[in-house]
């Protein structure tokens, strides 16, 4: 069975297939819009903002995208997988619990402090999405925050610490890193360290 080759263009260079193309110019949508958001938050954003940073007509848009929601929480849902993956990997062959933390910890600084992440400005636009965003949002954001659950659980703690509260004011920390940590005095492996001496309330034995 003989097979036909592709016709080339002028030039000899074969263009790449539509679909190719097509997810290509989403994620390059996915791009802009993610800084658009970060710059200006969700409800100063528009879809014809979007669509004059990419090049194109506010209607052609809608080509690549469903809606300014679902592409808020495609972009959400994408810096916190992000976040995640990078998190699982900076545990990976560390078994003592406040070292796993520690590096937890150190992980999220350098998210949270990267100009380039998306995971805080994302994370603070949470109030302004409406009420049926915010919820899958959460959703979302619960599933994050799983992997420091699962990390304070396994921590020696004294029998009196709550340890859900233990891991929102440390999580409350972490994610407003960019407000409070300034360059200079104290490297960031060094404010992880000193955050877990801080944290380190570990339970006593007789």
């Amino acid at each position: 069975m003989s097979t036909r080759a592709r016709p080339q263009p002028k030039g000899g260079k074969l263009r790449p297939p539509k679909h190719e193309e097509h997810a290509d110019r989403r994620r390059e949508i996915l791009e802009i819009a993610g800084e658009l958001f970060a710059e200006r938050g969700y409800r100063a954003t528009s879809i014809r903002d979007i669509a004059e940073r990419a090049g194109l007509l506010a209607g052609s848009l809608y080509y690549h995208i469903r809606s300014k929601e679902a592409l808020f929480v495609e972009i959400h849902n994408t810096a916190l997988a992000a976040a995640a993956t990078r998190i699982h990997k900076a545990l990976e062959g560390l078994t003592d619990p406040w070292a796993r933390l520690q590096a937890a910890c150190l992980e999220m600084l350098e998210i949270q402090l990267n100009s380039a992440s998306l995971t805080l400005p994302i994370m603070n636009n949470l109030r302004s999405v409406p009420a049926n965003v915010r919820d899958v949002l959460i959703q979302q954001r619960d599933d994050f925050e799983m992997i420091f659950r699962e990390l304070v659980a396994d921590l020696p703690l004294e029998d009196d610490i709550d340890r859900n509260l233990y891991r929102i004011l440390l999580l409350s920390l972490l994610n407003s890193a960019d407000g409070w940590f300034r360059e200079g005095r104290l490297s960031r492996a060094e404010i992880a360290a000193q955050i877990l001496r801080i944290f380190r309330h570990q339970r006593h034995s007789n």
